[in-house]
């Protein structure tokens, strides 16, 4: 954006037009703008360590600013929060979750399906929530995990909980079968089966 925006103003320098004195003057000020709030990001991008840490505190007002400043700088704080995914104090993970949940960035989808078998049931039912914000983007990645541990009672139920909401849109006839199968008397067997095919349809059209 920025290189067009040069582009733009070498052009309207050279034009004596005064028809164009507005746009020159208009496309300064967006340049400009745009250099304002690079500059500006970069101090909240440096911070980003030192509010990871904070997630960590034993006061959860402060933990909770952490993360909702963690989540206003967005992308950047990402790879440090799926870090905290797997941290072994339980506030840490509940709060990386519930911001990965806000934040929506594709590139955490693999660290909420972990999520989905945390010890603890507050972080599982946060990383299902993640990934419903996701939506179709986390359907696949739910799907091998589910082929590949069909046992696990906790990615079952989060499993469950994910396609629950997400047939209430208009992914409705594509979760429908795994439901079913997850409701099923055994869905160790059934759900691998439909996990399967439904990876299979979805490779079909990704190639069509």
């Amino acid at each position: 954006m920025t290189t067009m925006l040069v582009i733009l103003i070498l052009v309207f320098d050279r034009v004596p037009n005064r028809r164009h004195a507005m746009w020159k003057t208009n496309v300064r000020t967006m340049a400009n703008f745009i250099r304002t709030q690079r500059n500006r990001v970069k101090p909240d991008v440096e911070r980003i360590p030192n509010l990871v840490a904070i997630l960590a505190e034993a006061d959860p007002a402060r933990r909770e600013w952490a993360r909702k400043s963690l989540v206003v700088i967005g992308r950047p704080a990402v790879p440090l929060l799926i870090e905290c995914m797997s941290d072994h104090r339980r506030q840490v993970r509940w709060e990386a979750a519930k911001a990965l949940g806000s934040i929506i960035d594709p590139a955490a989808t693999q660290a909420l399906v972990e999520g989905l078998e945390d010890d603890d049931a507050d972080v599982r039912w946060l990383s299902a929530q993640g990934l419903i914000a996701l939506r179709r983007r986390a359907l696949r990645p739910l799907l091998l995990a589910l082929l590949a541990r069909p046992e696990s009672d906790w990615l079952r139920e989060g499993a469950h909980h994910v396609c629950r909401d997400l047939a209430r849109t208009k992914m409705c006839r594509e979760v429908q079968t795994l439901l079913k199968a997850l409701d099923e008397h055994e869905p160790q067997v059934s759900v691998p089966v439909v996990s399967y095919a439904m990876l299979v349809q979805m490779q079909e059209r990704d190639i069509a």
